[in-house]
């Protein structure tokens, strides 16, 4: 996860709100984009989350508050900005349906000023495995390959900001998980990242932040790296070696479920810590962070 504090964000939502006549659709949402990052909006079916989306890509304005990249606002002569953001909203990019996949690639190639052109379009073909289709008409492919194909032109001309909306929408496993890698890949390259998602367990596995969306509010987020620290301990003397927990100042959460203590800690530290004190460890299992039933529970009180 990058260092959100050494660098400047690629990306700031400032306290954004957007209304529909009296009807509130967003309130005083704010959350920053690091470069290398990768954050997913999370909230039920009319929280906002494609709103949201739609005002950080100039496709909306904004109530009240700002949408700044690359520390420019970008409903405010933030056009040469938006040069820098590559996004597939709502839908895959509406493609020319008698053209070819690459045909359709090399068009926008074109009007965006890319050189190398056609080097460049064989490797987003190649990386999101479009070549066999690559030379066929655009109106007989799957929505799974549309929705790479809006992939393959968000990323075409090397942005700095990525924004997707549902990007996995219509793939079949193979295709979620060649997704996750090229996300993961441009976030390594230092593009930051933002997607919107229903499927909470799959980003779970990719995502540095996820902000859960509720009541047209940004509720909370969550930061998977911190969340990921969670272990299952057995050791001797339960209650004794929970006390000992509990005085720990780089454990940041203990609690006893049965015989079991699960602990949010370096590990390797707090199993140190009770052998010293005299425990024996039975057992030690990784905790994994469950987001959905996290959200679940979130959201119902929100």
């Amino acid at each position: 996860m990058p260092d959100s504090a050494a660098s400047e964000p690629h990306l700031a939502v400032e306290n954004v709100s957007k209304r529909y006549g009296r009807k509130p659709v967003l309130e005083g949402v704010s959350f920053t984009l690091a470069p290398g990052e990768v954050y997913a909006l999370a909230g039920p079916n009319g929280s906002g989350k494609t709103t949201l989306i739609r005002m950080i890509t100039g496709l909306a304005f904004p109530t009240s508050g700002r949408v700044l990249m690359l520390g420019e606002n970008v409903h405010e002569g933030g056009y040469h900005v938006r040069r820098h953001l590559g996004a597939v909203v709502e839908a895959p990019a509406a493609f020319y349906p008698y053209l070819t996949g690459r045909a359709n690639l090399e068009r926008l190639a074109w009007l965006s000023g890319i050189k190398n052109a056609a080097e460049r379009i064989r490797d987003v073909l190649f990386s999101l495995e479009l070549v066999a289709v690559a030379d066929q008409k655009v109106a007989g492919y799957s929505l799974g390959q549309r929705q790479r194909l809006g992939l393959a032109a968000a990323i075409l001309a090397r942005p700095k900001v990525l924004v997707l909306d549902e990007p996995t929408s219509g793939l079949d496993p193979d295709g979620i998980q060649k997704v996750h890698e090229i996300l993961r890949e441009q976030a390594a390259n230092g593009v930051s990242v933002l997607l919107s998602t229903h499927h909470l367990r799959e980003v779970s596995a990719y995502t540095d932040r996820v902000g859960i969306l509720g009541g047209s509010r940004l509720i909370d987020e969550v930061v998977m790296e911190g969340a990921s620290e969670r272990h299952r301990l057995r050791v001797s003397e339960t209650d004794r070696a929970l006390a000992v927990l509990q005085t720990l100042p780089f454990v940041e959460a203990v609690e006893r479920k049965g015989e079991t203590l699960v602990v949010q800690g370096p590990v390797d530290e707090v199993v140190k810590a009770l052998v010293d004190d005299g425990h024996r460890i039975f057992e030690v299992t990784a905790d994994y962070f469950d987001l959905y039933e996290y959200y679940r529970e979130r959201i119902k009180h929100a």
